[in-house]
């Protein structure tokens, strides 16, 4: 049960009695012990030979093996790191606690939190800059845990059965990792702890073996709700699969990452095509409502589609307006991209030709900037987090 509760854990480093080493060399040394599956483990000064007499050791028996591990063990500090040219080993702590029995009274299933995770992480924004976006807003209130995600041209939003209140903005490098272990997991129960000195809330997660306390980010989320359109003029219901392989071709034919596809539904099918007309596909689908084309990101399509995965309901307002993704109570907004050539601006009078003619001829053009708004969001490397476990073995 140690060795199963290590294997869960996401910190780096363990303290165990008062010991702190690291948390892999643990794991791998118990995995490698043989005899019995009953592991002591006692504080000692080590064996009677002069140079452990007096340093501080953790004794571990187990069956006929005895071994001394010292503080500090299967730990590389950060100027070790740069010596052998590998990193040290980050600061992200958990502890473990050996007691009897380990009781969790679940209020919430670990699978649909696991698979509630996975759908909103990958919508958080990649830029570190906008803190508050980074996050995962969870939000409970009226029965229902909702999860909230945005990146300025997303936004994803699951809600779950939960009985209490609460509210936590907890950073999407945190809660990498738990949708895995919470699949291992048997119990799990979610709760709010008030921070001490501020007015947020952390968000404690306690499972059958492990305890995750996440820090809560300073800050408050925007108004997801008022960007939910009411209505739509337009609904489309079809196989996420079928699209997503559809656009596997129209991908093939893009010349850089950042390709948009232009959604033309019209009767009972959706038909896809590259903005240059260099090829289409089309995918059967139910449609209600009037005949409207609309031009997305691509990788934005690709991403959104197999979060919803199965059969999923595409609303629309008008081809400028974000579309509206909706499938079992998950619901993902995009924005969608500029269709057509910009608008031409009014002839300007002789004079002001001639002026301009004059500062051309001074002022080196610049350079061409691509449009923003887009493009998705450049990768900034992430900030490390510290983050508290405790691991309770039964």
């Amino acid at each position: 049960m140690l060795v199963s509760a290590l294997s869960r854990a996401l910190s780096a480093r363990v303290v165990l009695l008062d010991f702190t080493v690291g948390r892999k060399g643990l794991l791998n040394y118990l995995k490698a012990l043989g005899g019995s599956n009953i592991v002591k483990m006692v504080p000692s000064n080590g064996s009677a030979s002069e140079s452990q007499a007096t340093a501080k050791r953790l004794k571990v028996v187990c069956g006929a093996n005895t071994s001394h591990i010292g503080d500090n063990a299967w730990i590389r500090e950060g100027k070790a790191g740069k010596a052998t040219g590998k990193s040290g080993t980050p600061y992200t702590f958990c502890e473990v606690k050996v007691s009897p029995s380990n009781t969790v009274i679940p209020n919430v299933g670990t699978t649909e939190l696991a698979e509630a995770l996975n759908k909103v992480l990958p919508f958080t924004a990649r830029d570190s800059g906008r803190p508050v976006l980074h996050c995962v807003n969870f939000a409970a209130k009226e029965g229902k845990l909702t999860l909230v995600s945005a990146d300025g041209f997303r936004l994803a939003v699951v809600a779950l059965q939960y009985e209490g209140d609460g509210q936590a903005l907890i950073d999407s490098s945190d809660l990498k990792g738990i949708a895995n272990a919470l699949r291992r997991a048997k119990r799990a129960r979610i709760s709010f702890e008030p921070k001490p000195n501020a007015e947020v809330q952390d968000l404690v997660l306690d499972t059958d073996l492990i305890r995750y306390k996440l820090s809560s980010v300073n800050g408050s989320f925007p108004d997801w709700e008022a960007l939910l359109p009411t209505e739509a003029k337009t609904t489309c219901h079809f196989d996420t699969i079928e699209a997503v392989k559809a656009i596997g071709g129209l991908k093939a034919l893009a010349d850089d990452k950042a390709y948009a596809i232009d959604m033309a539904i019209d009767g009972s099918k959706v038909v896809m095509s590259d903005p240059d007309n260099r090829g289409q596909s089309e995918v059967s689908a139910d449609v209600d409502g009037e005949s409207v084309t609309v031009r997305l990101n691509g990788g934005y399509l690709v991403q959104a589609l197999k979060a919803c995965g199965g059969m999923v309901d595409m609303k629309l307002t008008a081809p400028s307006s974000p579309v509206l993704f909706n499938t079992n109570g998950y619901r993902l907004l995009t924005m969608p991209m500029a269709r057509g050539e910009a608008p031409k601006a009014p002839e300007p009078k002789p004079d002001v030709v001639a002026q301009a003619e004059a500062v051309a001829e001074a002022v080196e053009p610049p350079e061409p900037v691509e449009a923003v708004s887009q493009q998705p969001a450049a990768r900034r490397p992430k900030r490390k987090r510290k983050a508290k476990e405790a691991v309770a073995v039964a």
